[in-house]
């Protein structure tokens, strides 16, 4: 597996550096946002690691230009920037999990074994999810709703196909935390009724029978009326 990390804190690169190489990952650092971005584009990695605050580009921005050309490629935003606003901002440029500073090199690895099994297991075949009048393409990753296409970011809709795959289920928060982002719960974080709320809008604003449904005290259900 060949594994990017983009990261200008030389005591982080070598921790990490260090800890992949003895997992059997091979390393390739980039110290600044546009040698990544270089290095990204024109090479093919397994799985990205990106800081925020990095010279040259931020992460934030290499982030959403990585995941314009290269959409199946795991990224990982790695930062000291940890509240809510920083996560989800993060998410909203195509981040696939973020992980706060300081952090264990254990609870990294576990997130990037993760990733690696979500995204190697993607669906190739031309699957339909069809809930009411709006239909899911799994393969093609596209929505419909009355036939008229829904625009959603790579984080509304991963965070959809995981409510339709389990339609008619209550979903607690830390399910759809750990399923959809691997973030651990105790980042007392509001990630999920944040991104709940931004697919309501696109999904049920103007419609008349709404399809995402709060379970009070439980958590979210996508389901027929």
């Amino acid at each position: 597996m060949n594994l990017l990390l983009v990261e200008d804190e030389p005591s982080v690169i070598s921790v990490i550096s260090r800890g992949l190489t003895d997992e059997g990952f091979t390393v390739s650092v980039a110290p600044d946002g546009l040698i990544g971005k270089h290095m990204a584009l024109e090479n093919s990695f397994d799985l990205i690691i990106l800081d925020i605050m990095l010279p040259g580009i931020n992460g934030l921005e290499l982030c959403k230009i990585i995941k314009e050309q290269k959409p199946n490629t795991p990224i990982i935003m790695l930062t000291a920037l940890g509240t809510t606003e920083n996560v989800v901002n993060g998410l909203d440029n195509g981040a696939d999990d973020y992980l706060i500073k300081p952090f264990k090199f254990a609870e990294l690895f576990a997130r990037i074994r993760t990733l690696l099994r979500r995204f190697s297991g993607m669906a190739s075949n031309d699957q339909i999810i069809n809930i009411a009048d709006l239909q899911i393409n799994l393969s093609a990753k596209t929505v419909k709703r009355d036939n008229k296409d829904i625009v959603l970011t790579a984080t509304e809709y991963r965070l959809l196909e995981f409510m339709a795959k389990n339609k008619s289920k209550i979903l607690s928060r830390i399910d759809i935390l750990e399923s959809v982002w691997d973030i651990d719960f105790n980042l007392g974080t509001n990630v999920v009724d944040v991104y709940v709320n931004y697919l309501r809008k696109k999904i049920d604003k103007n419609a008349d029978q709404k399809l995402i449904h709060t379970a009070v005290g439980l958590g979210y259900v996508l389901r027929e009326k």
